[in-house]
């Protein structure tokens, strides 16, 4: 199935089949019923983020060939999944811009990412058991500014300033994103292409190390990380593809201040 959400006036979820979406009462952790007789284009849908997670968990350095690259710069490749956190005021659904905070003058970096949408709880659970905890797939776009990277003491505007995590545009449960290539372009050209399978730690070997832990509940997402970062500066369009999954596709912009 290929979930969507979006505004109605309130955020709604829906079924996209072709290239139409059928609004649902209820959603995709429970209970709905698809409303056929209310079929609505694609084309002129807000599209929102697929879930509004409670939780949101993101991996680093979780590929080879970056984590080998920060390595060079002092950072240890990773030897057993440990996660991160990022916040939901930064989350922003397809088509909306990233925008470049005033007075930041650096371009900001693009990382094209997979990530997983939790459908039940777990807590110590097997590799198999976080297999069957993952409802479905979308992509995310963790988007970085570097200069703050490297001097703050955290990653609270690097990482996480208002508009830095556009996700999207679906939820698609049936799918095996592992074995699909991650493409990113800008303004339309391939700017960086890896395989989204070769991962360090895959999600499954994330989720079952944190329940340990930690209870992961339905809607949470655990960003997986990338291989290859690409700049980007105001007045590009970023567009991060998976296949299977589709296209997250969002413009960059300045702030302006009044």
């Amino acid at each position: 199935m290929i979930w969507c959400r979006f505004d109605d006036g309130r955020p709604r979820y829906g079924l996209v089949e072709g290239d139409v979406v059928i609004p649902v009462s209820g959603g995709p952790f429970g209970w709905h019923e698809p409303h056929y007789d209310q079929p609505r284009p694609v084309a002129g849908l807000r599209l929102l983020p697929p879930v509004w997670p409670g939780t949101f968990f993101c991996a680093g350095l979780n590929y080879r060939g970056h984590a080998e690259r920060a390595a060079a710069g002092g950072h240890a490749v990773p030897t057993r999944p440990e996660i991160g956190y990022r916040a939901n005021n930064a989350l922003i659904g397809p088509g909306e811009p990233i925008i470049r905070p005033a007075g930041y003058a650096e371009p900001l970096e693009t990382e094209g990412e997979l990530v997983a949408i939790i459908g039940r709880a777990v807590r110590h659970c097997t590799r198999q058991e976080a297999r069957d905890a993952v409802l479905g797939w979308t992509i995310g776009n963790d988007v970085s500014a570097r200069a703050w990277q490297r001097t703050d003491r955290t990653f609270w505007r690097a990482k996480n300033s208002d508009t830095f995590k556009p996700m999207g545009p679906y939820l698609v449960t049936e799918a095996d994103p592992l074995a699909a290539t991650t493409t990113v372009r800008l303004d339309g050209s391939v700017a960086a292409s890896f395989r989204t399978g070769d991962m360090v730690f895959d999600p499954f070997e994330f989720i079952a190390a944190m329940s340990r832990y930690i209870t992961l509940s339905p809607g949470d997402v655990v960003w997986m990380g990338t291989d290859e970062t690409v700049a980007m500066i105001p007045g590009q369009v970023v567009d991060i593809s998976i296949d299977g999954l589709g296209t997250l596709s969002n413009p960059v912009t300045e702030e302006k201040l009044p």
